[in-house]
């Protein structure tokens, strides 16, 4: 479905809970700033851009303004990010192996854990590190607190007075065991369900700096896991005020550089022409505004708009600019086009299996559903290079036959012909080519679905899938959701931009 559209249509709870989302936020965006970046420019195949259409005058900026720009679009990406993917999670940062970063920090933490090993060593220790690793232990441990955990508090800091301790050490009665036993406790009382059993291992090592190391290892774990606690706690607030907060930043952005909604003109002023040429009247349903005469649509922004998210589901990512106010979810509208090539390939080798060579069995669910499967698996890898679409479905052709015939032996009134068997295979052989007969079929009822879906308003129930869909229509179903759900917060953030390039695209129509 790559083509161009004109192929087919288109426990302390409240405060607690909010004291905690404050307090890790901002941890929470310090992890996820440099992955975000890497992913946004990672994931965007129009960060090589082609020819931007010059409508507005260029203007010289300065480095400050520039860098200032760049940290407001970082800002709003990851605002944007944490609304929209309700999967959101910071990982921890694995350096690649074998790379200079790794290397450098092993050297460093090799050199520092060595040299505390000496210290430990010596008659009498010397605790100089040590102590200093309890201080940052302490500052971590009382950074994960809510604000109701007092007896928490004075614990930590009662054990933990570095003042104290360092007296201890001076007079040569500090246990340094007994306090690792206490930061290992109030460990598994501080950690997630999930950390219980790397808490668990902790207390199972008796060397001295291999557990600290391990200590270490363990909180660092435990950071990352607040900072999602925050994520997910802040949520709901960031999802009240991201709308103004992304409109505000564009507009910021907007200033700086006056041309940053060039595609975006480009992007309507096509779907406005396409309409207005009832170049696809005949894809359009009903709803979309295409008349059954032969006048022209009456178009509305409504409608164009919806028209014009149509058409980022068969976007040329590679050929084509994609339009700047939709730019952060440009992955997610890539992923989702392919998830619908995949299905109108899956849902026509099931359409022609059926209606072409055993209608009968279409009506045995569990055979319809093993074959599904079948299929959807090998066809899972459809998107990557080293796939071929044309000896996928020869094997597919294979399997479906040899599992029709079995069907048919056991249930049938009749067995599976050779010359029916040869014509289903070359059928399925048949829809490898973007250009089959059926498989357009497929693709365009898919698209008058997600049409009809997004001009209902996302109401409940579904819309009726057009037919021949019924055996995909749970796949089809989760990804109108997703496309949806981006489309509605995309025009809830840049509904103004919209409305003010259609004002005069229509008025000029």
């Amino acid at each position: 479905m790559s083509e161009n559209l004109d192929k087919s249509h288109v426990d302390e709870a409240g405060e607690a809970e909010a004291a905690a989302s404050e307090q890790g936020l901002e941890g929470a965006l310090e992890c996820s700033d440099e992955t975000l970046q890497k992913k946004v420019k990672s994931d965007s195949p129009s960060s090589q851009r082609v020819g931007r259409p010059h409508s507005s005058p260029a203007r010289l900026v300065t480095v400050e303004e520039l860098l200032e720009t760049a940290k407001g679009v970082t800002n709003m990406a990851l605002a944007h990010e944490i609304v929209v993917n309700g999967d959101f999670r910071i990982n921890a940062v694995e350096l690649a192996e074998g790379s200079l970063e790794k290397r450098v920090k092993e050297i460093v933490h090799k050199a520092f854990w060595d040299c505390l090993s000496v210290q430990l060593s010596e008659e009498p220790p010397t605790y100089d590190h040590a102590i200093k690793l309890v201080g940052e232990i302490k500052e971590t441990l009382l950074s994960f607190l809510l604000p109701g955990h007092t007896r928490l508090r004075n614990q930590i800091t009662e054990v933990l007075d570095l003042e104290l301790i360092k007296q201890e050490a001076e007079n040569g009665a500090l246990d340094i065991s007994k306090l690792a036993e206490f930061i290992i406790g109030m460990m598994g009382i501080l950690c997630a369900p999930a950390r219980d059993e790397e808490v668990k291992k902790l207390k199972g090592i008796k060397e001295i700096v291999p557990l600290f190391r391990a200590i270490f290892s363990v909180l660092d774990l435990m950071k990352v896991d607040m900072a999602n606690f925050a994520i997910s706690s802040i949520r709901p607030h960031l999802m009240q005020q991201s709308v103004e907060y992304e409109r505000r930043k564009f507009q910021e952005v907007l200033e700086k550089q006056p041309n940053s909604l060039d595609f975006v003109t480009q992007w309507l002023e096509e779907a406005t022409n396409d309409l207005l040429t009832q170049k696809y009247k005949h894809a359009l349903p009903a709803g979309g505004g295409a008349a059954g005469s032969g006048d022209a649509p009456l178009l509305t922004p409504v409608s164009v708009q919806n028209y014009a998210y149509l058409k980022l589901l068969k976007w040329d990512h590679f050929q084509r600019p994609f339009p700047e106010t939709v730019l952060m979810d440009q992955s997610r509208f890539q992923e989702l086009q392919l998830q619908l090539e995949q299905l109108a390939v899956l849902g026509a080798v099931l359409l022609v299996t059926f209606s072409t060579a055993a209608p009968g069995i279409s009506g045995h669910a569990d055979f319809a559903e093993k074959l599904k499967m079948m299929v959807k698996t090998l066809l899972t890898d459809m998107h990557l290079p080293s796939f071929h679409l044309e000896d996928a479905l020869a094997s597919i052709g294979e399997k479906v036959c040899l599992e029709v015939s079995s069907c048919l032996s056991l249930c049938g009134p009749s067995p599976f012909s050779v010359a029916k068997e040869t014509v289903l295979k070359g059928q399925i052989q048949a829809l490898a080519s973007p250009d089959d007969p059926i498989r357009r079929i497929m693709e365009s009822r898919i698209l008058t679905f997600l049409e009809t879906y997004l001009a209902s308003g996302h109401q409940k129930p579904l819309p009726t899938v057009p037919g021949g869909l019924g055996p995909i229509q749970k796949e089809l179903e989760e990804v109108a959701v997703k496309f949806v759900r981006l489309v509605n917060y995309n025009k809830m953030v840049f509904c103004p931009y919209y409305d003010a390039i259609l004002s005069k695209l229509l008025v000029r129509s």
